[in-house]
């Protein structure tokens, strides 16, 4: 068994009551910090910290990418410390969490709705992806989800490539967890990944969107519906936002050109 699934004896209700062991995705806390300073503590699933907290910095802001990062150190008992390369200086006070953020809430503990837009995130131009490469993409991502698989109760994220290959997956109870470790251990190996797509397991929010924006993502996929939020942040940003996406269609919110063969009548 993995650090990302316990087993726990449940009572099982189907056709009859039996008494079974059932695996349940592990929900524990985790303590990201700044240079020393603490950041804020986040619900996840254990696994790939390192990547969480370098991810985690990217998408907030807090360093416009990897190469500002000397290292993330791993403190102990729950704790990562990203320091900051030399010669870069960020102010932690601008990033703390006012409160923990939950496994279901990406956002929560922030000062106001005006901290989330980060400055400057509008993203490239990204990616072009025909639909028949996006309707093969959730089947691809459940095949590459082995948390999923034994406990029907994780998100996971994927980058992918114009041609629909699968360039890395993460597992996590919250979906933006899911997020920051993908992109972390993208960073960690190339830069900018500007010319990927992303995909969630679940719906697109608003926090799904402005992590993708401040990653350089302009392609967020998901396999439920997004929020009016995410919506027009992605409008804002020049993104294209995808829900829905099984393998039976999809809805395209905004940047129906990164689509293109979609066979709309002319307006």
């Amino acid at each position: 068994m993995t650090e990302a699934v316990s087993t726990r004896p449940v009572i099982r209700i189907r056709d009859h009551a039996e008494r079974v062991d059932d695996d349940l995705v592990v929900e524990e806390p985790v303590e990201i910090r700044l240079d020393g300073t603490p950041l804020a503590v986040v619900m996840r699933t254990p696994g790939n910290d390192a990547e969480l907290a370098l991810g985690f910095s990217i998408t907030e802001g807090i360093v416009s990418g990897p190469d500002e990062v000397a290292s993330v150190r791993d403190l102990g008992e729950g704790r990562w410390d990203v320091r900051l390369a030399e010669g870069v200086s960020v102010d932690p006070s601008q990033f703390q969490r006012n409160f923990y953020a939950t496994s279901s809430c990406g956002v929560c503990g922030k000062a106001s709705i005006d901290a989330i837009r980060v400055a400057g995130s509008v993203p490239p131009d990204g990616p072009e992806v025909t639909p028949d490469v996006l309707l093969g993409l959730p089947r691809r991502l459940i095949e590459e989800q082995p948390a999923f698989r034994s406990t029907g109760g994780i998100h996971a994220a994927a980058a992918f490539e114009p041609d629909g290959n699968l360039i890395a997956v993460r597992e996590d109870v919250g979906r933006h967890n899911a997020v920051d470790k993908l992109v972390g251990h993208i960073a960690s190996t190339r830069w900018p990944i500007s010319e990927l797509g992303l995909l969630v397991s679940g719906r697109v929010s608003f926090e799904i969107v402005q992590k993708a924006a401040v990653a350089g993502l302009s392609l967020v996929c998901g396999v439920s519906a997004a929020s009016s939020l995410a919506v027009d942040l992605g409008e804002e940003f020049g993104m294209t936002v995808i829900g829905f996406l099984r393998d039976t269609g999809f809805t395209v919110y905004t940047g129906e050109d990164r689509v293109p063969g979609l066979g709309l009548p002319l307006t």
